[in-house]
C-alpha cells in the first residue's frame, strides 16, 4: 500500500512537471488565439480610428447584413470565395506528396546525401515570401533566367511576363506553396515513419518482399492515420490562406484571380479602412472553418472509424 501511495506521488510529480513544459505553450495560444477574440466587438461597432470601441455608434447586425445585402460586397466576396476554394481544392491534390517525398527519402541508404536533400527541402519554409517573390523575379521576369534560356534555344519569340500575366495563378501559387513548405510538412511524416515496429519490415524480407511491397504494405498504411489526421486538421483551415504570398505576388493584371479571403480581409481594413465589415467578414470565415473542421471530423468518424476529436 505504502509503495502504491509513493508510486501515485511520483506520477502527480512527473504530471505536474509535464504541465509546467507545456504552460509557456498554453499562454501563448490563449493570448494569440483565444484573448483576442474580444476584438470580434469591433463588428458590431462602426469603428473610426483613434476612438474607443465603445465611443463609436453601435450598428448591431449592419455589417453581416451587407457581406449579402449589397450587390457589390456581395460579388467581391463570392469573388474572393472562389479564389480561395480554387486555390486550397487545388493544393489538396497535392497533399499526399510530402507522405510520398519521405517515404522516398526514407529509402535512401546514403546518411549524408539524406540529410543535405532534407536540409535544402526544408529550408524553404523559412524564407519569407518577399525573397520568394525576389526569386521569382530572377527566374520569370521579362529580362529572368526562363526568358533568356527561351529564346536562346529557340523556345520564345519574345519575351514572356509570366508574373504579371492573370493565366494559370491558382496553380502557379499552389506550385509556389508545394516548393516552400514540402520539406517541412514531410517532418511529421518522418516522425511516424522512424515509430513503424522494425521486425514488420524484417517478417516481410524473410518472407521475401521487395522495397516496393514492403513501402505498399507496411509504411503507407502505417502513414495513413497520419496523413488523415494533417488532412482533417487543414480542412479547418480551409479559408485560412494567408495574405503575405497573394500580396507580394499580386499586380494590377492578376489581383481578381489572386485575392482570397485573408488578402481581401486586409484590403478592406487596412487598405480601405473599413475594419469594421473586415472583422464581420473574419468572423463569418472563423465560423464556416470551424463547420468544415466539424464536418470532416465526423465523416472521419462515420467512414474510418478514426476522429481528431
Amino acid at each position: 500500500m505504502k509503495k502504491k501511495n509513493e508510486m501515485s506521488k511520483l506520477d502527480k510529480k512527473i504530471s505536474i512537471k509535464l504541465f509546467l513544459y507545456v504552460l509557456p505553450g498554453l499562454i501563448i495560444v490563449f493570448l494569440f488565439n483565444y484573448f483576442s477574440i474580444w476584438g470580434w466587438l469591433f463588428a458590431f461597432f462602426q469603428y473610426k480610428p483613434g476612438k474607443s470601441v465603445f465611443e463609436c455608434e453601435f450598428v448591431g447586425w449592419k455589417n453581416f447584413a451587407t457581406l449579402f445585402g449589397n450587390k457589390v460586397m456581395r460579388n467581391n466576396l463570392f469573388r474572393v470565395l472562389k479564389n480561395t476554394f480554387g486555390i486550397h481544392m487545388l493544393g489538396y491534390i497535392f497533399t499526399p506528396l510530402p507522405m510520398f517525398f519521405a517515404i522516398f527519402l526514407n529509402e535512401i541508404k546514403n546518411v549524408k546525401f539524406k540529410k543535405v536533400v532534407q536540409t535544402l527541402t526544408t529550408l524553404p519554409h523559412f524564407i519569407g515570401w518577399v525573397v520568394v517573390y525576389s526569386l521569382a523575379t530572377t527566374l520569370f521576369s521579362p529580362n529572368g533566367l526562363v526568358n533568356n534560356l527561351g529564346i536562346q534555344w529557340g523556345l520564345l519569340d519574345a519575351p514572356v511576363n509570366f508574373l504579371a500575366s492573370d493565366k494559370h495563378v491558382w496553380i502557379t501559387q499552389v506550385l509556389w506553396q508545394q516548393w516552400k513548405g514540402l520539406g517541412w510538412s514531410a517532418i511529421i511524416y518522418f516522425a511516424a515513419i522512424a515509430g513503424i515496429d522494425q521486425e514488420l519490415y524484417e517478417a516481410a524480407m524473410v518472407d521475401g518482399a521487395g522495397k516496393l511491397r514492403r513501402i505498399w504494405y507496411i509504411t503507407i498504411p502505417h502513414l495513413i492515420p497520419t496523413y488523415f489526421t494533417l488532412l482533417i486538421m487543414s480542412i479547418g483551415n480551409f479559408l485560412n490562406t494567408g495574405y503575405d504570398q497573394f500580396l507580394t505576388f499580386g499586380n494590377a493584371l492578376n489581383k481578381d484571380y489572386i485575392e482570397v479571403l485573408d488578402l481581401y480581409v486586409y484590403n478592406l481594413g487596412i487598405g480601405g479602412g473599413q475594419i469594421s465589415y473586415s472583422v464581420a467578414v473574419g468572423i463569418m470565415k472563423s465560423f464556416v472553418a470551424f463547420i468544415l473542421f466539424a464536418f470532416a471530423n465526423f465523416i472521419s468518424k462515420k467512414v474510418r472509424g478514426t476522429s481528431v476529436f
